[in-house]
């Protein structure tokens, strides 16, 4: 239908695998835990569910960016099947290597916030490992052996998950 390497194909593709995976990953699932029912505050804190709907909206928002920037700048999506042809290192990315496994970790803990759910919380922990070891074992070798010394440059500048206080401004990098 869409010819690979064209926007309209990178575009229909990752709004499909944000359907196939986050949304089920920090949509259905926190639901299926919780059944969105509240309780109490989980930390007994005021304001805890604010700083909950705060972490949804924003890691939403983030997570969206990154999602066009893999379609429009990387023409290609964040699904294994159909990878990015450009290494994207703009945006978020210009802070911390991974945002789009921060932006859904921050959903789902944001989630457990406003919900009072510990173990939609615990679910959020157990995402990160997840994630780290898919990153660890799979991503990051991958990337190397298909960007080569531009990823290599980027893993030397760029931190797996804590950001920068700055934006790194190196090779391939944008300012928006």
């Amino acid at each position: 239908m869409f010819e690979k390497g064209t926007t309209a194909r990178a575009i229909l593709g990752s709004f499909a695998f944000f359907l196939a995976a986050p949304a089920i990953v920090a949509g259905i699932v926190p639901y299926a835990l919780s059944d969105w029912s509240m309780q109490p505050p989980l930390f007994g804190l005021s304001g805890e569910r604010i700083v909950g709907v705060v972490a949804v909206v924003v890691g939403l928002a983030c997570l969206l960016d990154c999602f066009a920037r893999f379609a429009l700048e990387g023409r290609g999506t964040p699904s294994p099947i159909e990878q990015t042809e450009v290494l994207v290192v703009s945006g978020l990315y210009r802070f911390v290597r991974n945002p789009m496994y921060v932006c859904v970790v921050t959903i789902v803990a944001g989630q457990a916030l406003i919900l009072g759910q510990a173990l939609v919380f615990a679910y959020a922990g157990l995402l990160m490992l997840v994630f780290h070891l898919f990153v660890r074992f799979y991503e990051e070798p991958r990337l190397r052996r298909v960007f080569e010394g531009s990823y290599e440059t980027y893993c030397l500048h760029v931190r797996r998950w804590w950001p920068r206080l700055t934006p790194w401004r190196g090779p391939g990098s944008q300012a928006s």
